[in-house]
């Protein structure tokens, strides 16, 4: 037996430390974003509804946004480097009620956008398989890959970084080979050109719509926080990871809808965008590489679906293992597996409520895409924007409470304060856009914001409670990551 192991099996609280590296995280965060599906599925509707030619410039836009914010974001991990990620960074900053908020608006919004993906590759899934002879229902396949996933989600941090790796490596490469591809023909019948990130572009008319869709594609990046117990040197490697994501997300993004724009035209590009939603990159890359790659491509939508699941269900396991171990859920969450280090009972609980939630979609009749996956990605984004403005809050307010800690006012308060007022325009444009990220006019679509703010109250008012009714565990809450 191992060293580390034995180690692990005396202190079945925390994660295994020095599991992860630099290169397993940012696998973690870039798979979470999904690239080849946000790509391929949300830029064709941005160029189309949104303002068009200027689309790539909004990812870099976007980029600058989350490169800002992770400075004060990575600045307060030197000082918060646990498993209990935004939970745990809002709480040294605003105090424990906030930070059970936080949690709680953070595990609706993670749970939400792995529904999504779950009801989207059980649907790429079942159309890929049909021409096959092999008929299922979309939720069958679904629920298999949760199944797999969980069993996946048990072993060492490192198993899964290391599916993820290839996964994402693969999803990567098709897209870039298609890039390239339209560099060396010399785009299409405009030529090749830059007014993609002609300021005049950027802000067009659309801009609002068009970040919709662009902050949607970014979900997942901040979650390199949630693997800081478990990394190498966290100090360093979490800053590291979290801007080297940050930026390729961007730039990886930012390049291939360039390349699209210069396939089509900028003339063109909006009107290929709205006869050809579903099939834009899918039309360019059958013309110039042939009609393996749109096979290969369809093949690699599903493996990057189950990639971002698999991402997504490591991150809520380590906030529900955070939460068991605090006390704040039931303790037996924050158990871990003696020979994996591992959140196992955590991996089950979470595995087992989001198939209890994928079969009621199911028994109420609802449609895989036009109501799982689009409704649930709406509140995904509405979330997960919700917590960010939290957590620049909490940065502030941290290193204001701590002037003896060697951070400049651009870290401790420019940056936060510049990505908050960013984010609480985004969270603005997003709700006021709700029904057409959604494709929903629904009621219910429409008090995502309101139900978002009201999960963050809930979970104040929790705290509350527990300050009043279980003083002990309130008081000794934080410490358990210390």
């Amino acid at each position: 037996m191992t060293n580390r192991v034995a180690a692990q099996q005396q202190d079945t609280r925390h994660l295994a430390k020095n599991s992860i590296g630099l290169a397993h995280i940012v696998f973690f965060v870039v798979a979470a974003a999904a690239p080849l599906t946000a790509v391929v599925g949300a830029s064709p509707v941005a160029f189309a509804f949104g303002n068009g030619v200027g689309v790539p410039g909004a990812y870099l836009l976007a980029g600058i946004l989350y490169l800002v914010f992770s400075a004060g974001f990575t600045a307060m991990s030197r000082y918060v480097g646990n498993a209990g990620g935004f939970y745990a960074y809002i709480k040294q900053g605003l105090g424990t009620p906030a930070g059970i908020g936080g949690a709680m608006i953070a595990i609706v919004t993670y749970y939400a956008v792995q529904i999504a993906v779950y009801a989207l590759f059980g649907v790429f899934l079942a159309g890929a398989l049909d021409p096959f002879g092999i008929v299922a229902p979309w939720w069958v396949w679904s629920i298999g890959a949760l199944v797999v996933i969980y069993f996946c989600g048990r072993r060492n941090i490192a198993f899964s970084g290391t599916i993820l790796a290839y996964c994402m490596v693969a999803e990567v490469a098709i897209l870039l080979l298609l890039d390239v591809a339209i560099v060396l023909a010399g785009g299409g019948p405009e030529g090749i050109g830059f007014a993609s990130f002609a300021p005049s572009e950027i802000f067009a008319p659309g801009l609002g719509v068009a970040l919709v869709f662009v902050l949607a594609s970014f979900i997942g990046f901040e979650a390199t926080a949630i693997f800081a117990e478990e990394a190498e040197t966290p100090e360093r490697t979490i800053p590291r990871a979290t801007y080297m994501a940050v930026t390729l997300i961007a730039v990886f993004y930012a390049f291939s809808t360039w390349a699209i724009v210069q396939h089509y035209g900028p003339g063109q590009i909006v009107a290929s965008s709205e006869g050809a939603l579903e099939t834009l990159y899918f039309d360019a890359s059958g013309a110039l590489l042939g009609a393996w790659s749109v096979v290969v491509m369809n093949v690699l939508l599903i493996t990057s679906l189950f990639a971002a699941l698999l991402s997504f269900h490591n991150t809520i396991n380590r906030y529900f293992f955070a939460l068991g171990r605090e006390s704040v859920a039931p303790s037996a969450l924050g158990a871990v597996h003696v020979k994996h280090g591992s959140p196992h009972v955590a991996s089950l609980v979470q595995s087992l409520i989001a198939a209890a939630i994928i079969l009621a979609f199911v028994v109420g009749g609802q449609d895989p895409y036009a109501v799982v996956f689009s409704w649930m990605s709406a509140l995904a984004v509405v979330g997960i924007i919700a917590v960010q403005v939290l957590v620049c809050l909490a940065v502030i307010r941290f290193f204001r409470k701590r002037p003896a800690l060697e951070v400049g006012p651009i870290r401790a308060v420019i940056a936060p304060l510049v990505s908050a007022v960013g984010l609480v325009a985004a969270f603005v444009l997003v709700s006021a856009n709700l029904s057409l990220l959604s494709g929903s006019d629904s009621l219910i679509v429409a008090s995502f914001p309101y139900l978002i703010v009201l999960v963050g109250l809930a979970g104040a008012a929790f705290a509350m409670w527990l300050r009043s009714a279980r003083p002990q565990v309130y008081s000794s809450l934080g410490k358990a990551f210390e």
